[in-house]
């Protein structure tokens, strides 16, 4: 009889999603259908009202001013793109962790070859970053810092408050990539001086793909030129960006149905509880880890133990490619991973496993005990078989 699957891939994306969500995206496409502020009509003021409650929840989840602030886009890596290609100009110099995503570095090494520069927090082999070492690596060019929050391929955790008063005090820009942690870690934007926030929909925040966006600190709109700009059903008159929020950066037809979708995800994870959520979640991890320890062949990359980390978890294994042992996991025993580099080679250089990568267990909110024993007891058979071979 063919097992259930298991899905230890809740880094890439959540599933399943909570009750609600997909009903409400279907709610959406079968009742309403329109877009906001093109129509004059109850269905589109309907849509207005869930697209409000949306930006204020999200205001709400990340400390902000003013839900006009919540800027919805199709996810971290456009949002990082307005954020990085808006406000840097030539002569700029940025800092950034040696444990960034593509999401960062892309953009990054695109704006290099416009004379934007950057240079790399050094961090350590577990992905943990000393703030000691900012002073010395400031210019007099140096305009922000950006960081990923936790690292999507060790879960490490970066001291985010620690930089954001850092930045306050030195008169720079925070600007903060929150893909790993929106929806169970806090962020707090006044709290941790930061500047503007990247989030993805579709992760912790447990809503669809397709839907994500920014946030930003009071002011800082007007700083940032629009990456896109096109019709956004206001002050038409005109052939001119609108320089309110949110409609300078949201620029064509809003992603409704992942609203709807991610509106009913805020509900829940309001309900339930972020803290019991993040909770469940290290628990599970915390299983892992310690089961990990005790197979032979098997080597733990990052942090031991769930202190100052999130749900995730990379591991190598001797005598079998990460490849190989990664597709046994799911072909024969239906535990699904995610294998290789995981668009972060920075972070892979840094961990010491690139060019390798590794194989990438993560775990979320509807996982269970059971599900990572079984995946623990399918690793050593991986493992012991290996070695007996």
């Amino acid at each position: 009889m063919k097992r259930e699957s298991i899905y230890f891939d809740q880094a890439a994306t959540s599933y399943p999603k909570p009750p609600g969500v997909p009903e409400a995206m279907l709610r959406y496409m079968t009742e309403i259908g329109c877009n906001v502020n093109r129509g004059g009509y109850a269905a589109a003021y309907a849509a207005e009202d869930v697209l409000f409650e949306t930006r204020e929840a999200i205001a709400k989840l990340f400390g902000a001013e003013d839900c006009r602030n919540v800027v919805f886009t199709s996810g971290v890596t456009l949002s990082l793109n307005i954020l990085l290609k808006g406000l840097l100009r030539p002569g700029d110099h940025v800092l950034v962790s040696s444990m960034e995503h593509n999401a960062v570095m892309r953009p990054l090494q695109q704006l290099k070859r416009q004379g934007i520069a950057f240079d790399r927090i050094p961090c350590a082999a577990d992905g943990s970053m000393d703030v000691s070492c900012l002073p010395g690596m400031l210019r007099e060019n140096t305009r922000a810092v950006v960081t990923t929050h936790a690292s999507n391929v060790c879960g490490t955790l970066l001291p985010v408050a620690q930089i954001g008063a850092f930045c306050r005090e030195n008169g720079l820009l925070y600007i903060l990539d929150s893909a790993q942690t929106a929806g169970v870690f806090p962020i707090d934007m006044e709290a941790m001086h930061i500047d503007a926030v990247a989030f993805t929909g579709h992760k912790s925040l447990l809503g669809p793909q397709g839907i994500g966006g920014f946030v930003l600190r009071e002011g800082l709109a007007e700083e940032i030129e629009p990456l896109i700009s096109g019709g956004t059903g206001s002050i038409s008159h005109t052939e001119e960006i609108p320089t309110f929020m949110p409609d300078r950066f949201e620029a064509g037809t809003l992603n409704l149905p992942g609203i709807y979708g991610l509106h009913a995800a805020l509900q829940y994870i309001e309900k339930t509880g972020r803290e019991e959520i993040l909770q469940k979640e290290l628990a599970l991890t915390e299983q892992f880890l310690a089961g990990a320890e005790k197979i032979e062949g098997l080597k733990i990359i990052g942090p031991r133990d769930i202190r100052n980390r999130a749900p995730v978890v990379s591991v190598q294994t001797k005598g079998i490619e990460l490849a190989r042992c990664a597709y046994l996991l799911d072909a024969d025993y239906h535990v699904q991973t995610r294998v290789g580099l995981h668009c972060a080679p920075s972070a892979h250089r840094t961990l010491g496993t690139y060019p390798e990568g590794t194989i990438r267990f993560s775990f979320g909110h509807y996982n269970t005990e059971e599900e990572v024993a079984r995946c623990l007891a399918a690793l050593k058979e991986i493992c012991d078989g290996v070695s007996t071979a």
